[in-house]
This record gives C-alpha cells, sequence and structure tokens, in this order.
C-alpha cells in the first residue's frame, strides 16, 4: 500500500458559476463520499493535480486526503477532463475503510516479452487481450500493480487470469464470478528448427532415382 497525499479546500460556493470562477482561479472541484460519511464538496490546486494525474500510481494509491488539517484515505474514481483544453474539471474521491474491502482498476506490468520463448526462438507474435484488471481488496493490501513474466511463453499458448500471481488478500473480480479471461496470447506457428531442407541437387538425384 502506497500513501500519496493531496492538499485541498472546504468549498463554500455551489453551482455552476462558482465552479466557473475556481476553474478560473487555477482550483478544480471534487466532491469526497463514501464510508457511511456525508459527502463533501472541496478543491484543490489545478497544477498539482494536473502532474498527479499523469502518474500511473496517482490511480492505485491510497490517497491521504488533507482538508483544513484533517485527514482521511480515499481513492480516485473518476476525473473528468475538458473536451480540448489540457484541464480538470471535476475529481470524484471515494472515502475507504480499513475493515472493507474496495474495488479498482489495477494495470498489468508485462515483464521479459522481448526475451521470451515465442518471440526470440519461435517468431510468434504476442498479443496484450487485457492491460489492467479488476481486483477487490482492502486498502492494506491493494497492488499498485500486477506483474506478468513472459520469458517462457511459447507459440500457441494463451495466459489467463488464473495464471497471475497476486498479492495475499487480493481477489481478481472476473474469476470471483467464474471468468478466466485470457490476458495474453501467443499467436503464430513456431518456427521449426530442425526442419529438414533440401537442395537441388538432392531433388535431381530424387527424381534420377525414381525413373
Amino acid at each position: 500500500m502506497v500513501f500519496m497525499k493531496l492538499v485541498a479546500e472546504v468549498r463554500n460556493e455551489q453551482g455552476r458559476g462558482a465552479s466557473r470562477r475556481l476553474r478560473q482561479a487555477g482550483k478544480v472541484p471534487a466532491i469526497v463520499y463514501g464510508a457511511n460519511s456525508e459527502a463533501k464538496t472541496v478543491t484543490l490546486d489545478h497544477n498539482t493535480l494536473f502532474h498527479a494525474v499523469k502518474k500511473e500510481a496517482f490511480h492505485t494509491s491510497i490517497l491521504e486526503l488533507d482538508v483544513a488539517g484533517k485527514t482521511e484515505q480515499v481513492v480516485l474514481r473518476d476525473v473528468h477532463f475538458h473536451p480540448y483544453k489540457q484541464q480538470i474539471l471535476h475529481l470524484d474521491l471515494q472515502r475507504v475503510s480499513a475493515n472493507e474491502e474496495i474495488h479498482l482498476s489495477i494495470p498489468l506490468h508485462f515483464l521479459n516479452e522481448d526475451k521470451s520463448v515465442a518471440i526470440k526462438k519461435q517468431g510468434a507474435h504476442v498479443t496484450h487481450v487485457a492491460t489492467e484488471v479488476e481486483v477487490r481488496a482492502l486498502a492494506a493490501n491493494m497492488p499498485q500493480f500486477i506483474e506478468v513474466d513472459l520469458a517462457s511463453l511459447q507459440a500457441g499458448q494463451t495466459i489467463h487470469l488464473s495464471d497471475l500471481v497476486v498479492p495475499q488478500g487480493v481477489k481478481l473480480e472476473k474469476l470471483l464470478r467464474g471468468d478466466d479471461a485470457a490476458i495474453v496470447i501467443a499467436g503464430g506457428i513456431a518456427e521449426v528448427a530442425d526442419a529438414e531442407v533440401v537442395s537441388p541437387a538432392d531433388v535431381a538425384s530424387i527424381k534420377g532415382n525414381a525413373e
């Protein structure tokens, strides 16, 4: 579990006009909800947030939200961007409880693909069917990513959800529903390294013997 800190201010004004003024002032309106507590509206600094959302870890970490000196743990649930400007319009943050499991989309990190048997020795091509997976876990057990080692992947082989190695206490949502979905497929036909090569002279000799 990795913590990243966010500093927010209480938002007192509501409505579209107020939101527009906040954005013009370099602020981002946000809502914080969940954990059986009342939802509240806050604002965050746009520039700080804009750089943070570019980081993969920001989307999978437990965030420490500091509002007027009071800290609570949250996760990012949604971020709304302007359709053509490089601007964040709104943020949705969900509180997390130490005793309740949460659901997050966790990215897959593929390792050793260029060194895999499928590519290096068999001339196959590798397709990433999924680049992230839905997981369920307590906040303390939530990983930032899940590694998939492709070193031993061979042509014609498929890696499924059930093949993934996940940390203790982490459950894969699709597997819980009985869906052992494919993650990686090594397509193509393996090259035969020891195939017999027949030369033109051999062909002529075979024909002569046949006659």
